[in-house]
């Protein structure tokens, strides 16, 4: 079940702003540690067997990850993109799960070298830890498999809360993609039919 509110994300004096997309980064704590955990946690597997005991590893990369998730889910995605997510139970006990966005016409728009390394940031760290998957898979490494899918589990959980933001809470992604092949088609369609 989701839930819609356009509840404020920042408070008055953050949101009156800009109407311009500017391309300087302006929260650069927040790349930094955007960025930080993501490949602290990527280079920590990659050397942790060299480096350190399994157990002392393993601890080492799972906190990273944890702390990568909750930094991009509560602080940067916040600021550089104006977008986030959460779970909230009612009194019934029933989950929503509630995705915004920053709108309207006063809003600060985030800009465009944060958005970018973002939305960067966000993409290839989950499709790495998909490759190591299969690595660890294919080289029968099987003690760092619950690892790796810690990785994918949390980085595909920002992954998803935020691509939801981005389109909207209520639109259900695989008709998204449906819409937009069929306009793909569509436009190649009419495209060869002009040709003839």
């Amino acid at each position: 079940d989701l839930n819609d509110d356009d509840v404020s994300l920042f408070d008055a004096e953050e949101d009156a702003g800009r109407g311009s997309k500017k391309s300087k980064i302006e929260h650069p704590l927040a790349c930094f540690f955007h960025l930080f955990f993501r490949v602290s946690a990527i280079l920590g597997y990659l050397v942790c067997e060299r480096l350190a005991t399994f157990i002392a590893g393993m601890v080492t990369i799972i906190l990273l990850l944890s702390c990568d998730f909750w930094t991009v889910k509560n602080i940067t995605g916040r600021l550089m993109v104006g977008l986030r997510w959460w779970n909230q139970v009612d009194d019934d006990g029933k989950s929503h799960w509630v995705f915004e966005s920053r709108k309207g016409p006063g809003k600060k728009l985030p800009s465009n070298s944060e958005s970018r390394i973002f939305w960067l940031g966000l993409i290839v760290c989950p499709i790495i830890w998909v490759i190591f998957i299969f690595s660890a898979l294919i080289s029968f490494s099987i003690k760092w498999l619950p690892v790796v899918i810690m990785g994918v589990v949390l980085q595909g959980a920002n992954l998803y809360g935020y691509v939801r933001c981005k389109v909207g809470g209520r639109t259900n992604l695989k008709n998204m993609a449906t819409s937009y092949l069929g306009r793909q088609f569509f436009k190649q369609a009419m495209a060869k039919q002009e040709e003839s």
